[in-house]
């Protein structure tokens, strides 16, 4: 990529801003796993409500991507966004000034924490409306590493709450998510070039096209898999090797760090050679592949594979298995920004709504990963089968990506139709 024509071809204050907009979106986001350890303690959570308590942020940000994706159309991004963003300054300033003292109280915040993760539907389209096709890749993937947000969280969340107590974590969060805010608001400026809006029944009519549905699969392994670690990993490290949450948090923020800041590599990469070429290799990086007795292990880069079964099946120390969940999320991040380079390729004038839907499905798969290991350590007493079982869909999810990718380049992804490579 020639970093002139790059620079040149968009708008770097919007870019900055969306990707500021995103990274403490994220960080609130994902700020009831964190502190999932302390908060369960005071309310004598289970591990299922453990699980389910962290993945109801996920799951109600899900959700709300495909809203926010019709008011970005309609209102364009800049507003959508300073509303949705409104909406969580509210709820952590109620929760933090009358606290939480109950489960049901954590479900209840954590359903207004998933506005924040409906963010998504608003920074991408905010970033990728002012490059052309291109640079897509690239502009997405920088947008799209306010995912290291989540590691924000991870990183300060357990020792601010042991200093001041948890619930003032909530207020603590509002003194960075108002600044930036407000830096939004200065910077940010919607594309001259929108898309007119259109009626919710047409937006609809692109869930008949059957790439939609492809690309809704293959984030909600790619993304599912980064946030569902990202919103159980401080709970894990917690109850799998006893870690205290302080250090449990901080191992987390090494995962997150790690997944978080490859998605510009991912997506600059998948500019280069194309996100189809991409993110073969992804699928088959990130999911805990088991090995059967007297087979060899797979060739490179399919190793990494092996130290993810051996995490499913416990590793002695915590190191192993920090080191192991760190090649997994560079992985997996690299595959967020690989799928996001083609989505703007074959959806460019539906890119709100395809946004809020793909980032809805990234969404739903986080909620399963993170809700299914806190039910698998309750029923079984292991992690193991709520990793395995996810292994199977990123093994899925190549399958797919290996019978639809020759179609594209084809079609929609002719040289003759884009200078995009797919």
């Amino acid at each position: 990529m020639d970093k002139k024509s790059f620079l040149k071809a968009g708008h770097t204050p919007t870019l900055l801003a969306a990707f500021l907009y995103f990274d403490l979106a994220f960080m609130v986001w994902v700020l009831l796993g964190p502190l999932g350890v302390q908060i369960a303690n005071d309310l004598g959570l289970t591990h299922a409500q453990k699980g389910l308590m962290v993945a109801t942020p996920v799951l109600a940000g899900a959700l709300l991507r495909m809203v926010m994706g019709v008011l970005v159309d309609h209102l364009k991004p800049k507003m959508a966004g300073a509303i949705g963003q409104v909406i969580v300054i509210v709820a952590l300033f109620v929760a933090w000034q009358f606290g939480i003292h109950s489960y049901e109280q954590t479900l209840i915040l954590g359903l207004f924490l998933g506005v924040a993760g409906a963010s998504f539907a608003v920074a991408l389209p905010l970033a990728s409306r002012w490059y052309p096709p291109e640079h897509q890749g690239t502009a997405l993937g920088i947008a799209g590493a306010g995912n290291s947000g989540t590691a924000l969280a991870a990183l300060f969340g357990p020792g601010l709450a042991a200093a001041f107590g948890w619930v003032n974590v909530f207020g603590l969060a509002l003194i960075p998510l108002t600044i930036v805010f407000v830096v939004y608001l200065v910077l940010a400026k919607d594309a001259p070039e929108c898309p007119p809006a259109k009626s919710f029944a047409e937006y609809l009519k692109v869930l008949k096209d059957k790439d939609a549905w492809w690309f809704m699969f293959f984030y909600s392994v790619t993304f599912g898999g980064f946030v569902g670690l990202a919103s159980s990993l401080t709970i894990y490290f917690n109850t799998q090797y006893g870690l205290d949450p302080k250090m449990a948090g901080f191992f987390t923020a090494a995962c997150v760090f790690a997944g978080s800041l490859v998605r510009p590599i991912g997506g600059n990469v998948a500019d280069r050679i194309g996100g189809g070429k991409r993110l073969p290799a992804m699928y088959v990086l990130a999911p805990p592949l088991p090995t059967p007795p007297g087979f060899a292990p797979p060739p490179a880069p399919a190793a990494p594979a092996i130290f993810l079964t051996i995490v499913s099946f416990g590793l002695p120390q915590a190191w192993m298995a920090l080191a192991v969940f760190v090649c997994a999320m560079l992985s997996l991040g690299m595959g967020n920004g690989a799928v996001f380079q083609l989505v703007p390729q074959r959806f460019r004038k539906e890119i709100g709504v395809m946004t809020g839907l793909v980032g809805m499905a990234g969404g739903v798969g986080g909620f399963y990963l993170a809700s299914s290991l806190g039910y698998s350590r309750q029923m079984t007493g292991s992690y193991q089968a709520g990793f395995l079982i996810f292994a199977a869909l990123a093994i899925a999810a190549l399958i797919g990506l290996t019978a639809v990718k020759g179609r594209w380049r084809t079609t929609w992804g002719a040289p003759h139709l884009t200078n995009a490579r797919i």
